[in-house]
């Protein structure tokens, strides 16, 4: 494990400069965000500027590419990191004309780019030119129009057909003349987190390829938010994207962005709540991780599974306690939170610790139960496997990629909340199969056990007349115009970010949610090419995607 606090080797800084000097005259104006310097290419320019970044520069993390429409044009933004410091941004801005909204592709360069483009196509209309599998991925192929583009209709309906002489779920059918037969796990198989449908081809009991067919849970999350207001509209709606587990986490991703766009400070007391509340919703979602992941295993109901949701439903307890709500928590508020620690005190302080004192053991039980057990080995050890750099490729995050040994952890490399004041650990294996992505979330459930025993030994001592739960927050916030930023949390699962684009109202003019489910899912045809359908349900179940924040 790595240290929580700093990285042994930082990586040396890329200054503004050594970008300038990079991308060269390919670079046709500056177009800089909040949160990292832009640059404007044209639109056949991009894998070649992409891979000297990526090559040249270190970028080598395309965290997540955002599209949309003003009124003069079409625009691709790709925003790209550095797996070894995520504080090193550019963003590379790509406008086409709106008669002609073509761009080239970035997935020669960026795997990831696949279905992040397939979404800008679906949603938006922009066309990539050179994608190898140019389809909607969240909408029926035969949907009409493009819903976030500025000439779309709200409010005409629409009654979706099926492609013509075609099934889209078609039975499980072996042809004579091939040596592969094309099997459907899904759209309503108890071994996904969500409704998922993936086309396997087999041959003979080998998976040759998968094709995830997601947009089931598509419910115009991006739409939704860009029609709320900053100050109180827009924070119910992220529990309902990652709902099983990480509401608090992905309030917090929304929190970010919008504070840092309107420049809201966070009281020191609030920032610790959040922290604490945070890493009880981690432990909460690696419960429900570890408990579906046995059953997907070897179908072990009455032992793992109802042991994960009894220990899972303590930490429930406490956060309903804390905040009203046992799902869809509604507890963070921009510039703090919404309310105190619950009264009396004391009874919250002891319920917490009392978890905390009885978690070792449970944890202990659970190696016992299941790391231990010689079949789950079988079912875990050397399936799987996603090589680091494949990792990257796709853009994985979270216990995925540390499970692949990549030490990354926005808590520690992007610090925000009171995560750089305590002392913790980033969890990495180097095993790369499901059973190391099982060990790391097993061991970050004690680190956050860690987090929070510092989190409420500074909430006990507290001064009393020092606890400010909300900075001064306008009722009605209205960013500066064309005020653009992207921000990230480590969510349970991964990098969960926010862009926002500001157009002067009170309402995100665009607003893009970076799931990193969809982004660990993506890289699940890589993980189980040449292995059985049992390894496919082993391999997906890993991942501990929820299909509400895929589809969002």
């Amino acid at each position: 494990m790595s240290t929580g606090l700093e990285r042994e080797r930082p990586p040396v800084e890329v200054t503004e400069a050594d970008l300038e000097a990079v991308i060269g005259d390919r670079a046709l104006s500056r177009d800089d965000h909040l949160n990292a310097p832009g640059f404007v290419i044209r639109p056949d320019d991009v894998q070649d500027v992409l891979s000297d970044l990526k090559e040249r520069a270190g970028f080598d993390h395309l965290s997540c590419l955002t599209a949309q429409q003003y009124e003069d044009r079409y625009e691709s933004i790709y925003h790209m990191k550095k797996y070894a410091d995520p504080t090193q941004e550019v963003s590379i801005v790509v406008p086409t004309p709106t008669d002609e909204p073509v761009s080239e592709s970035a997935e020669p360069v960026f795997r990831t780019a696949d279905w992040h483009e397939r979404e800008a196509f679906d949603l938006v209309g922009i066309d990539y030119e050179g994608h190898p599998d140019p389809r909607r991925i969240l909408l029926p192929e035969t949907w009409q129009g493009h819903p976030l583009s500025h000439d779309y209709d709200q409010e005409k309906p629409q009654l979706v057909t099926l492609t013509e002489h075609a099934n889209p779920v078609q039975p499980d059918h072996h042809e004579a003349e091939s040596d592969t037969m094309f099997l459907n796990v899904g759209p309503h198989h108890p071994a996904t987190h969500g409704v998922l449908h993936i086309k396997a081809v087999l041959d003979g009991e080998s998976v040759v390829d998968v094709d995830p067919d997601i947009g089931y849970l598509h419910r115009c999350e991006e739409q939704m938010c860009q029609q709320g207001t900053y100050r109180h509209q827009i924070m119910p709606y992220p529990d309902r994207w990652d709902y099983v587990s990480a509401g608090l986490l992905n309030e917090w991703a929304y929190a970010r962005a919008a504070e840092d766009l309107a420049d809201i400070e966070v009281p020191e007391y609030a920032q610790i709540i959040r922290t604490m509340g945070a890493e009880f919703c981690r432990i909460a979602s690696h419960m429900l991780a570890l408990a579906t992941f046995a059953l997907d295993v070897y179908g072990d109901f009455t032992a793992i599974f109802q042991y994960g949701m009894r220990d899972r439903e303590v930490v429930q307890d406490i956060l309903e306690d804390l905040t009203g709500q046992r799902l869809m928590f509604n507890y963070f508020r921009l510039g703090g939170v919404a309310w105190d620690l619950p009264e009396p005190r004391e009874e919250f302080f002891a319920k917490c610790r009392n978890f905390l004192d009885e978690l070792p053991a449970k944890v202990d039980e659970y190696h016992d139960l299941l790391t231990g057990n010689e079949i789950f080995q079988v079912r875990t050890i050397d399936t799987g496997i996603l090589e680091p750099d494949v990792a990257k490729d796709y853009g994985c995050t979270g216990p995925v990629a540390r499970g692949s040994g990549i030490d990354y952890d926005l808590r520690r490399d992007d610090p925000y909340g009171y995560y750089p004041e305590l002392d913790w650990n980033v969890v990495t294996m180097d095993g790369c199969d499901n059973y190391a992505r099982v060990l790391t979330r097993m061991q970050e459930v004690e680190e956050s056990a860690k987090i929070i025993e510092q989190c409420l030994d500074l909430l006990e001592d507290w001064p009393e007349d020092e606890r400010d739960i909300q900075s001064n927050v306008p009722r009605t916030l209205k960013p500066d115009a064309d005020s653009e930023i992207y921000r990230a949390v480590e969510g349970a699962k991964g990098e969960l970010g926010i862009y926002i684009r500001s157009d002067g109202t009170d309402k995100p003019a665009r607003f893009k949610i970076r799931s990193p489910c969809f982004h660990n899912l993506s890289a699940l045809g890589e993980m189980v090419e040449d292995e059985y359908i049992p390894d496919l349900i082993a391999s997906l179940g890993s991942l501990d995607i929820v299909l509400g924040e895929v589809d969002r």
